[in-house]
């Protein structure tokens, strides 16, 4: 598929001072995968970029970010959020600099976050894109802990969770984006004691000595069920499930009376590959426990709160972060498959 419009002499020159791309590369999506995706399932393809209309930005793309959720939009399959078309450029998070402007609210030289990812350069309306303050945190922490993974969690946590103290929290995926950032909240919020799990016994010890978890365990060396009752042998008062399955039959076995599970994800479902189911709901009669399923972009009153509360718990360094960065534009799409296969500790993301 080629876009056959070109950026115009005019937009070139407007408050641009070096020559600007008339093209860009964008990984699209060419088949929609059965199971795992593999390269042959993607391809990248040269676009020629739209002319810059008033109210529109030129943005070269710096930072990429590759999500669990992507994954789902590969399918055709009924979801949150509309399928990618087969054929045409992939989207998503993305951090870059403004190259042309013809928007009063950004010049060029500006950092912006916006949602056209997964290729070089973007134009785009302003108003879909937000500042960026590359002095106040590095730019990858805007897709990361002060993006919407951190956002993620500050909701399922403040919002879901209804910490008031005292608690104890399982969370897992804990070393991802999302669990690593909820975690260290529901400590903030005044949780007791906060329990995770991961893939690794390197990202076990993470959890624990970076990231301020009090116990962790590794998910692939027993039943997680076994580990979580030794771990918390009196019950947990909430769980934030971000993998589904296993992960989820054993929290909601652990769940005490009252008790709250957030579900922020199902990775482990993500490919839609055979899971366990959990079994066990009769337990949330049991417990008269609740199941809190929530959708980000449903709760974004809450944005300009985290950003404030997120940015200070980072500078007094309450709340930490990590980014797996990947280099380089050609190797977006083995990040995104390296991030699938859990290799990443906090936010896969790829520097252009």
């Amino acid at each position: 598929m080629m876009i056959q419009t070109s950026v115009t002499e005019e937009a070139m020159s407007n408050n641009a001072a070096e020559p600007l791309p008339t093209s860009t590369r964008a990984w699209s999506l060419e088949s929609r995968p059965e199971g795992r995706p593999t390269t042959d399932d993607v391809a990248l393809q040269v676009l020629a970029l739209p002319d810059l209309q008033d109210g529109q930005i030129l943005v070269e793309n710096e930072y990429l970010s590759v999500d669990p959720y992507m994954r789902g939009r590969m399918s055709d399959k009924k979801s949150y959020m509309p399928p990618f078309d087969v054929g045409a450029p992939m989207d998503g998070p993305a951090i870059g600099r403004v190259l042309a402007s013809r928007s009063d609210d950004f010049a060029v030289g500006d950092h912006v976050f916006h949602v056209l990812g997964w290729r070089e350069h973007a134009v785009l309306d302003a108003d879909t894109a937000f500042p960026v303050d590359p002095d106040a945190a590095p730019l990858p922490a805007y897709l990361g802990v002060l993006g919407i993974p951190g956002l993620t969690a500050y909701v399922g946590i403040e919002r879901f969770a209804e910490i008031s103290g005292g608690e104890t929290v399982y969370v897992s995926g804990a070393a991802g984006a999302v669990g690593s950032v909820a975690g260290q909240i529901a400590k903030i919020r005044g949780a007791e004691r906060v329990i995770g799990s991961a893939g690794s016994d390197e990202k076990v010890r993470e959890l624990v000595e970076v990231f301020g978890f009090d116990a962790a365990f590794n998910y692939k060396t027993a039943p997680i069920a076994d580990q979580l009752a030794e771990l918390a042998p009196d019950g947990v008062d909430v769980v934030f499930d971000n993998v589904g399955g296993e992960a989820m039959e054993a929290g909601i076995g652990a769940l005490r009376v009252h008790a709250r599970f957030v579900l922020a994800g199902m990775l482990s479902q993500y490919n839609d590959e055979a899971v366990v189911g959990p079994r066990n709901l009769w337990h949330l009669s049991i417990t008269r426990s609740r199941i809190l399923a929530f959708m980000v972009s449903e709760e974004m009153d809450l944005r300009d709160r985290f950003l404030r509360e997120a940015s200070g718990w980072i500078a007094e360094g309450t709340l930490r972060h990590r980014e797996t960065i990947r280099e380089g534009f050609d190797g977006m799409f083995d990040a995104f498959l390296a991030m699938m296969r859990g290799e990443n500790t906090g936010k896969m993301v790829v520097r252009v």
